[in-house]
């Protein structure tokens, strides 16, 4: 079961990484947006492409079907190709302003996995760039929450999380499966971000118990 939805978390998540990352990206050298990211086959232009992209088809209101499978993302990217980058970054960034009331109007909330999902993608920016702060940073304490309920909603088994860098803070995500134990993880916060989105282990350190990196996907 999900609990009580925010609707406006995960506005209040866009517009703060609007406020973080747009300075940084409209300072970094055109050259470094060819770097690969920890999206198969994507550099950070496309990327950031792709996050544009997906955020202006919501403020549009241009949601058909299949509009966020990877085939129609694809399409988005290529579309893009021959933008000067500066277009890139100004969709992208009215993308972070405008959608988030949008997503707040839908009652079913379908799209706040949206939302967190562009959190993901700045740090898969930031981590070509090599910038800290890559899944984790000033607006992990409103990823966190959404993370919890995209959890639930894409039926991830109960998992208790025990934040090392976090002062002992603890997460509660997933849903309880009757007859199985909630999993443990410990780690800092940005391994488990990493975790449930996919994202490459290389260099971590956590321990988890009772279930599999790929029971926690939340982006199949």
């Amino acid at each position: 079961m999900c609990t009580e939805r925010d609707p406006w978390l995960p506005d209040r998540l866009l517009r703060t990484e609007r406020d973080l990352l747009m300075p940084l990206l409209r300072r970094t050298p055109e050259e470094a947006y060819e770097l690969r990211t920890a999206c198969p086959g994507w550099t950070a232009r496309q990327v950031l492409a792709h996050c544009g992209a997906a955020l202006v088809r919501i403020v549009e209101d241009r949601l058909e079907e299949g509009v966020f499978l990877p085939e129609a993302n694809a399409c988005d990217v290529a579309d893009r190709e021959h933008w000067p980058l500066d277009r890139i970054l100004d969709e992208l960034e009215r993308g972070l302003t405008e959608a988030g009331p949008v997503i707040a109007a839908r009652e079913d909330g379908r799209l706040d996995a949206v939302a967190l999902g562009e959190w993901v993608h700045a740090g898969d920016v930031r981590e070509a760039f090599g910038e800290p702060g890559a899944y984790c940073g000033e607006a992990l304490d409103l990823a966190l929450p959404l993370l919890s309920m995209t959890s639930r909603r894409r039926e991830t088994p109960r998992l208790i999380g025990d934040l090392a860098d976090r002062s002992g803070r603890r997460v509660s995500l997933g849903n309880e499966i009757e007859g199985r134990p909630a999993a443990r993880f410990r780690g800092d916060a940005a391994t488990l971000i990493r975790i449930y989105a996919g994202r490459p282990l290389v260099r971590t350190r956590y321990a988890l118990t009772g279930a599999t990196e790929q029971e926690l996907l939340i982006y199949r």
